[in-house]
């Protein structure tokens, strides 16, 4: 579809309209952007709005809306009833059929929206009425709207789906004349932005005139998410006006501050919750009139929360904790606190990173880095959420690097750096689900359903096989199910119309549609009855009766297990463990992991030119005089014996799943040169390899990076990678995702829930039948591909490795660990000591480091490289036994990482 971008200076203001009018009666003025929108939704366009968190995206989409749709098809508006129930029921008749879908990515963001485009209702479209659909909507809401859907329905990809499955989806959405798809940068990167292209293609195939506008406030590639958001043209010569690209530039001045310790430690690593800085928190919290406590992840905020709890217990019920596995009633609660001003601060998570509408925060603050300046930019966001006013936002460091990622952030931004998202390519489980879905929603011929499938850009190149072998999957389940009913899904009938036959699979399709894959969690319930949210199974697997963790801000003892459900009662103040949730530590950007390069290549010069560098300072000066600081053009490597073995310490700086494809590569290559085993440690600066023999590194390391080893995406890389790794193990998990959207497995039936252990079972059946009698079903290697782009991040490890060819290789034998070179230590440690173990014998040896480095300080400053020596340096052993109960109170302050041993 063709663009065109608009000019950056705003256009001359349009002539008075019912929208500029609506504005100008509250004393406001619209912006030029809000007026480009305007014009292009009254020209018939489509078109991607992007504009800064709170700059006014909204109004000038859906007053546009209002004022070419509602104001088009005016109609007198209905005479007064003599009582409400009798004016809703005239109303309700009056209105026009469903006119806007407005899709947003959050339940929480489609509640707070409906009430916010409800509020120009009344003025621009009398008549029009307006509706809620998530899976929060009550029953009786539900029941309505199956009667008759309101004018404007807010609602969530998932529910969008579920519409398309009803036998009358067309008679009911063909009215649609405007798609708005919210906070599209959230959804472009990932099969739910999937499952709103084959929506969106869907709904413009009954309606050519349809209209899709997104909005977006943190992307990169602004070009490509606009083409990936609309559906291509019909091939049928008709070509629907240029779709624009609108960017709000409005000057909204964003402050990134950082909240610095009184002294940076030179030997720092990450896993700290970052409570040294509470004080200046808690301060920093009384000093202001309301605050977001941002952290990455849920565990972090339930602890913070604790902590600041303990720290001032007379903010008890004036601050407040929010993440997404808290209950729906509490996490309403908060919101509405928010809105009316009530709360002094609210710990949370990216469940509060998008827009929902609440008073404007007077300050963020970010726990720990953002890991991306996308996320950095969306969170600063949330305070001065209006037109006009500044966003400001204060890092939190838990450790002294990220003193060196804060600098990196602000330079980034400054810079106007951003990541960029893009759009999984034909993944065949949402294909099949989608089969199904349109089945239900009236069924459908295969050659009308390809070409329509194939203008979702995701599937604009869908080979023929792939659709062949998707239409036989959902008919009877592929060459190895056949047999079997159950997976005779989809069939054609007497005229060809392929449909769901059985009433069965289709309550279990609709139970079970969406592409929101997580471990099955268990509710947690107080014997008395509250319900507090669902915390993974995993966890609550590791305790006994008895056990206390903390949960939802409360410190809770363990009563039973039943059904999916875990009984608790309020526990006496004591030790805890916290829940732990996948998925919660975010890899470093690749646009933060470059500024940081660049950050660490002045400090190698000398030039120390921010607060947090210069704060850093002590820290980066040892690692340079130890051995070398990491930059753009240099890749560092560190060598060690110890009494573990030899080890082996690379700095790419690429982020924690590059460096654990990049670790497992690097030594299945170096096994290939002599055999070996090796353990692997990572994190987002660098990798270890720590093995039982020696390994002349100095001489291999040159060859296992440069010359004659795959440095592009290919089978050649591919399979190196897969190699090194326990490729099958980690591809078993990711086709437990796959097997649950395409419908293979159940997340839920009608009135039951099933554990992950029955899940994982499940999957891992299917997983070996087709490995064993199907080996072309093609969800195999769509796991495949998955594993290598998701959890190994395959396309940035082999730009990794390009740019490692082209950096100059500076390897150098230590002495001692380095600062760089500890935090991987402490990666391998956490997984067999115990906290309290782990805490006493990284004192002991940060103690011997600071001394070294004292040492260095006052007499070899300047040396940049150490000789080898043969020294045992007192490394933790694995001596001591670590009970049950210390493995689970070590998942605290110190979260574990999984310690992968390798045998080549």
């Amino acid at each position: 579809m063709s663009t065109t971008r608009r000019p950056r200076k705003p256009l001359p203001p349009v002539a008075p309209s019912a929208a500029a009018a609506w504005m100008a009666a509250r004393g406001w003025q619209p912006f030029g952007f809000q007026q480009d929108v305007w014009r292009a939704m009254g020209e018939g366009r489509s078109g991607l709005l992007h504009a800064t968190t709170g700059a006014g995206k909204t109004y000038a989409v859906w007053l546009g809306a209002l004022q070419h749709l509602a104001q088009a098809d005016a109609a007198p508006a209905p005479a007064e009833a003599s009582n409400a129930r009798t004016a809703l029921r005239t109303r309700r008749a009056a209105a026009p059929p469903l006119t806007v879908l407005w899709i947003t990515p959050m339940r929480a963001l489609a509640a707070d929206s409906l009430r916010a485009l409800q509020t120009p209702l009344t003025e621009l479209a009398p008549t029009w009425t307006s509706g809620l659909r998530t899976g929060d909507t009550a029953s009786g809401e539900r029941a309505a709207q199956d009667r008759r859907l309101p004018t404007l329905l807010v609602t969530t990809p998932e529910s969008v789906s579920l519409l398309l499955a009803r036998a009358d989806a067309r008679e009911r959405l063909a009215s649609v004349r405007l798609v708005v798809v919210d906070e599209w940068h959230e959804l472009v990167g990932n099969k739910r932005g999937v499952q709103v292209q084959l929506a969106l293609a869907r709904l413009s195939g009954w309606n050519p005139a349809l209209q899709v506008w997104g909005m977006s406030a943190t992307l990169g590639n602004l070009e490509e998410a606009l083409h990936t958001l609309l559906p291509q043209p019909v091939l049928d010569g008709s070509q629907p006006p240029p779709a624009v690209l609108v960017q709000g530039l409005i000057d909204k001045r964003l402050e990134v501050q950082v909240m610095l310790p009184a002294r940076a430690d030179r030997f720092a690593w990450a896993g700290h919750m970052g409570l040294s800085l509470l004080p200046q928190v808690v301060q920093s919290i009384e000093a202001a009139a309301s605050t977001l406590v941002f952290t990455n992840t849920r565990s972090q905020a339930e602890r913070w929360y604790q902590a600041l709890l303990e720290a001032r217990p007379d903010w008890a019920g004036t601050i407040a904790l929010h993440h997404g596995s808290l209950g729906h009633e509490v996490r309403d609660w908060v919101e509405q606190g928010l809105k009316a001003g009530q709360l002094k601060a609210v710990v949370c998570t990216s469940s509060l990173d998008l827009g929902v509408d609440f008073l404007p925060v007077e300050q963020v603050l970010q726990i720990g880095s953002a890991k991306g300046v996308a996320r950095l930019v969306q969170r600063a966001g949330r305070s001065g959420h209006a037109p006009g006013r500044s966003s400001s936002i204060t890092l939190v460091p838990t450790h002294s690097l990220e003193l060196v990622e804060a600098a990196a952030a602000r330079h980034a931004l400054a810079q106007g750096r951003i990541e960029d998202r893009h759009t999984p390519r034909a993944p065949l489980d949402v294909l099949v689900q989608h089969l199904v879905t349109v089945a239900l929603g009236g069924g459908f011929v295969p050659d009308a359903l390809l070409a329509e499938v194939r203008r979702a850009p995701a599937y604009a190149a869908l080979a023929d096989n792939d659709w062949q072998w998707a239409l036989q999957f959902v008919r009877q389940g592929g060459a190895s199910l056949a047999t079997y009913p159950d997976f005779h899904r989809v069939v054609p009938d007497d005229e060809g119309i392929w449909r769901v036959p059985d009433a069965r699979l289709a309550r279990r399709h609709r139970s079970n549609i969406g592409t929101i894959v997580s471990d099955a969690s268990m509710q947690v319930q107080f014997v008395s009855g509250g319900r507090l949210g669902s915390v993974e199974e995993s966890f609550i697997a590791r305790l006994r009766k008895g056990d206390v963790f903390m949960f939802a801000g409360r410190l809770l003892e363990l009563v039973r297990t039943q059904q999916m459900t875990a009984y608790v009662r309020i526990a006496p103040r004591g030790s805890a463990a916290l829940p732990r949730w996948s998925g919660g530590r975010m890899p470093l950007s690749n646009t933060l992991a470059d500024a940081m390069l660049e950050q660490l290549a002045q400090a190698e010069r000398g030039q120390f030119a921010t607060p947090e560098m210069r704060c850093a300072r002590p820290l980066l000066e040892l690692q340079q005089a130890w051995s070398a600081l990491p930059t753009p053009g240099r890749l560092v490597a560190e060598t060690l014996h110890t009494r573990e073995g030899w080890h082996l310490y690379l700095y790419p700086l690429a982020g924690r799943l590059v460096h654990l494809g990049l670790a497992g590569l690097l030594g299945w290559r170096a096994s290939q040169q002599v055999p070996n085993t090796f353990s692997i440690a990572v994190n987002d600066y660098g990798l270890e390899l720590l093995s039982a023999k020696p390994v002349d590194w100095a001489t291999l390391l040159p060859r296992l990076i440069g010359e004659g080893t795959h440095t592009t995406i290919g089978r050649g890389l591919e399979d190196e990678v897969l190699a090194s790794l326990n490729a099958t193990e980690m591809a078993r998990r990711r086709f437990r995702e796959i097997a649950r959207i395409a419908g293979l497995i159940f997340q839920s039936h009608p009135g039951e829930q099933r554990s992950s252990r029955e899940l994982q079972a499940s999957s891992s059946l299917y997983y070996d039948v087709f490995a064993q009698y199907d080996p072309g079903n093609l969800l195999l290697a769509q796991a495949r591909a998955e594993l290598l782009a998701n959890e190994l991040d395959m396309e940035r490890l082999a730009r990794t490795l390009r740019g490692m060819q082209a950096q100059t290789l500076s390897i150098h034998a230590l002495e001692r660990p380095t600062p760089f070179a500890l935090p991987l230590m402490v990666e391998r440690f956490r997984e067999r000591l115990s906290t309290e173990t782990l805490a006493d014998r990284l004192a002991r040896m940060v103690q011997a480091l600071e001394q070294a480095a004292d040492a260095t300080t006052g007499t070899h400053l300047a040396q940049h490289a150490v000789q080898s020596t043969d020294m045992a340096w007192d490394l933790p052993d694995s001596s001591g036994a670590r009970t049950q109960r210390a493995r689970r109170a070590a998942g605290g302050d110190t979260p574990r990482r999984t310690r992968r041993r390798h045998g080549f």
